[in-house]
């Protein structure tokens, strides 16, 4: 396969994940947050918030405020600006316009849980495409635009954005019950992305200090196809030379590791430490 197939392909599969996490994102507002009468946060709150007032598809709010910003952007940021964010943007508006004509009723008379689906299909939407470097737009371009200018991180700009535009159903319903129903989303949202991108990055560094180093040093390279990096150690107390293991694996993959550890050499000892992500051959590639 040459270098051009490859990066076809690459690009396949990431706009293919990408599609498959706008698609829950989707979801979680055409078949909860709307049919329930929430408002959430983002660009997709204010569709929402217009299409409870007028009637008008949230599909097509989405896409004209975007499109507007996305023009902004480019005069501000450059001519550079993601084209990812742009693809994601045009498929979720036709997402947000096409999927409540699927299912036009409410399949849950929850509202809580409506609110806490919603928000779980949008966090874990999210987190799938911004795991491929990927942005849908909206809020993330106003708090692109405002960092340029002021010493504010973009989350306290989105968060800030979220706020103001929940807090704005409160003129459309009137209801303590509406608005509070919009936080638990919002909430749910944030902590399902966060949970969905620790669990996808979150992997293990491990040191294995044994005598049977080289067995243990080829079950880890032939077994579970991971790297492993060979130190030089000196014990501190008896002086003496020692080999010492250093790999780095998926968090899920320690236990099948620590079970050969036991089996070979029950008497090594091991330190293991969490690393949030790591970047390079066999793991995630560096996103710029």
């Amino acid at each position: 396969m040459d270098k051009n197939t490859r990066k076809y392909l690459e690009i396949a599969r990431t706009y293919t994940i990408m599609f498959f996490g706008l698609l829950l994102y989707s979801l979680g507002w055409t078949f909860f947050l709307i049919p329930a009468g929430i408002n959430g946060g983002g660009i997709s709150g204010v569709g929402a918030s217009l299409y409870f007032v007028t009637g008008i598809p949230v599909g097509v709010t989405y896409f004209v405020v975007n499109a507007f910003l996305v023009v902004i952007a480019i005069k501000i940021l450059g001519a550079s600006f993601g084209t990812k964010t742009i693809v994601n943007m045009a498929l979720i508006s036709v997402m947000l316009t096409v999927l409540p004509k699927l299912l036009p009723n409410a399949i849950i008379d929850d509202t809580f849980l409506a609110a806490v689906l919603g928000g779980i299909f949008g966090g874990v939407g999210l987190g799938i495409v911004f795991s491929e470097g990927g942005s849908t737009g909206g809020t993330d371009i106003i708090a692109m635009i405002v960092t340029k200018y002021k010493r504010i991180s973009p989350g306290r700009v989105i968060m800030y954005c979220d706020v103001l535009i929940i807090s704005s159903s409160w003129f459309i319903f009137h209801s303590a019950e509406k608005l509070v129903y919009g936080y638990v989303s919002m909430w749910v949202v944030a902590y399902a992305l966060d949970a969905f991108l620790n669990g996808a990055t979150q992997s293990a560094q491990l040191f294995i200090f044994s005598e049977k180093w080289e067995e243990l040093r080829d079950v880890i390279l032939k077994e579970n196809r991971r790297g492993v990096t060979i130190i030089e150690g000196i014990g501190g107390y008896t002086n003496e030379k020692q080999k010492i293991l250093m790999t780095v694996v998926r968090k899920r993959e320690t236990t099948a590791i620590f079970k050969k550890i036991k089996e070979i050499d029950h008497s090594a000892f091991v330190s293991m430490g969490s690393v949030m992500g790591v970047y390079g051959e066999g793991f995630d590639q560096l996103k710029g």
